[in-house]
């Protein structure tokens, strides 16, 4: 009988980790997922389906808190919970390019740090899985390793930042002695066979806005498109490598880059979404200085374009992700990364088929 502590249920992400750990457990474990008051009642119907399909795995428990709280708002129960956790999941954050920094700092860094200090106050416990992102790097030109974090780096946001610093604190602790494994994705999209994804951003901008075009699409690039990667991740590949590496006898201090290693140029990215859309693309060169500058000052230009300022960085993006440790871990399995222009079309024919799906995820 053993107890595992999610954050982040019912998100994207969090969800199909709870599915994977309800096909490796028994009916004596139980989950416990830590929900925001006002996810409470999408959490419960999750809960209710997760249950359907997996009779014979685990018992999902649902708390209502807050990583921002230094008690994660369960008061009392906090201390109750922590004799029985022996895993801890850490995925609950804000994952929005445009936040600001005080929200950043308060979601993303307090809001680990108190993960953090609950995870050591838990007496049995194996492993505290945290969930980053490639994306640490920041502006770091080059390859950016697994083994690398304070490079000097300057951030493209207030995203990247706090998430960096969140980093920083979950590396702290794991040379204190805290049995920590660190997860950095590069930009998730959807499920790579079905197409399902909870929000669109990163690569859907641009598709979406390809499919707002009859048989051309204008397409603007920055610098040169044959020199930069977009790394591109879908969730069923992010999912079944943290199920697997979770595992791993050798995963307690490891750093792992949940990353394409081969991604595709951004000329390779676009080309791949305008045969998928179905649209001729029209390569636009512009300045990505004045690209942004124009999205942040002219709403009107904004609101018909749909594509974020901050988005624009990653198409001229500096860093490359080796995933040395990751690939390693995986060897013997049937998981790796597909590639972008294999799924493409799925992730299309979904946004065709929901073209309301937001384009922010839970926070």
């Amino acid at each position: 009988m053993s107890a595992t502590f999610l954050t982040g249920f019912p998100g994207f992400l969090g969800v199909s980790m709870v599915e994977r750990l309800l096909g490796r457990t028994d009916p004596d474990d139980t989950i416990h997922c830590l929900v925001q008051d006002r996810f409470r009642k999408q959490a419960e119907t999750r809960t209710q389906t997760l249950h359907a399909a997996h009779p014979d795995g685990a018992r999902i428990q649902l708390h209502t808190g807050d990583i921002t709280l230094p008690d994660l708002g369960l008061g009392p129960g906090l201390s109750e919970l922590r004799p029985a956790i022996e895993a801890v999941y850490h995925f609950a954050a804000v994952y929005d390019l445009g936040v600001s920094r005080s929200l950043g700092l308060k979601v993303n860094v307090d809001g680990t740090r108190h993960m953090l200090d609950f995870a050591a106050g838990c007496p049995h416990l194996a492993r505290f899985h945290y969930v980053s992102t490639c994306y640490v790097s920041g502006r770091h030109p080059g390859t950016f390793t697994e083994d690398m974090l304070r490079e000097g780096q300057a951030f493209n946001n207030y995203y990247e930042e706090t998430k960096y610093w969140a980093e920083v604190e979950a590396q702290r602790r794991m040379r204190e002695g805290l049995p920590v494994t660190i997860y950095r994705p590069a930009v998730v999209v959807g499920d790579s066979t079905t197409g399902e994804t909870q929000k669109y951003d990163g690569p859907y901008y641009i598709m979406r806005w390809m499919m707002r075009w009859k048989h051309t699409a204008p397409v603007p690039t920055i610098g040169n498109p044959d020199d930069h990667r977009l790394n591109v991740v879908p969730r069923d590949f992010v999912v079944d490598a943290m199920d697997a590496l979770s595992q791993h006898p050798d995963g307690e201090g490891m750093v792992y880059q949940l990353s394409d290693p081969n991604p595709p140029t951004v000329r390779q990215m676009i080309a791949s979404m305008g045969r998928a859309t179905g649209r001729n693309v029209l390569a636009i060169p512009v300045p990505a200085r004045l690209l942004k500058k124009a999205l942040q000052s002219v709403g009107p230009l904004r609101r018909w374009v749909q594509i974020p300022p901050e988005g624009i960085d990653y198409f001229n993006h500096p860093a490359t992700y080796p995933s040395d440790h990751t690939q390693a871990h995986l060897e013997g399995t049937e998981i790796h990364c597909p590639a972008f222009s294999t799924y493409v079309q799925t992730l299309v024919d979904f946004v065709k088929a929901h073209p309301d799906v937001a384009t922010k995820g839970m926070v």
